[in-house]
């Protein structure tokens, strides 16, 4: 079965009311995460290792350049943080395919019901909230950006503030 999400970014100024929302709601709050994603020279997609000491995987996913909810397809594989594997793996992609780009952040991570929120500093970019409704192809696409759309309103997303692109996107754009 295929991983899919229906999910959003928007630039930021200050995440105090975001915050305030998940804590009132009862946010499982995962941990603060510093995290390195080098992303690799791919013909499709994206694809990327992310090391860090809440979550360390590598993922490969299809994602359309989007302002609002978009649908993401992906392939994951989950790594214990400062798992040996994952230095060897990212040692041969990038003998392979060369690194487009690394983007490094600090990401607070929460989640509520089936949806994962990220507020993220990122460097040499600024700062960003993001929210992933998780979901499959039998769980209800439109269910999921309905869910996408629901938060943006009650967390006073607005349309100007969604980002089309993703993180290593901008990176190259700089």
């Amino acid at each position: 079965m295929k991983n899919v999400n229906i999910e959003i970014k928007a630039r930021i100024g200050d995440s105090a009311e975001i915050r305030a929302f998940l804590e009132k709601h009862h946010a499982d709050f995962k941990g603060r995460d510093h995290q390195i994603d080098t992303y690799f020279n791919v013909p499709e997609g994206r694809l990327k290792i992310r090391e860090g000491n809440v979550e360390a995987c590598i993922v490969h996913y299809h994602r359309p350049n989007d302002s609002g909810p978009k649908r993401c397809d992906y392939t994951i594989e989950k790594f214990s943080p400062k798992d040996l594997h994952l230095d060897g793996l990212k040692r041969l992609l990038t003998d392979s395919l060369g690194v487009l780009c690394v983007v490094d952040k600090l990401r607070d991570i929460y989640f509520l019901d089936n949806c994962k929120f990220h507020i993220d500093s990122v460097e040499g970019l600024g700062e960003f909230f993001e929210i992933e409704a998780i979901g499959d192809e039998n769980h209800g696409i439109e269910d999921l950006r309905h869910q996408c759309k629901d938060y943006l309103t009650h967390l006073g997303i607005t349309d100007d503030m969604l980002v089309k692109v993703s993180y290593s996107d901008m990176m190259l754009m700089k």
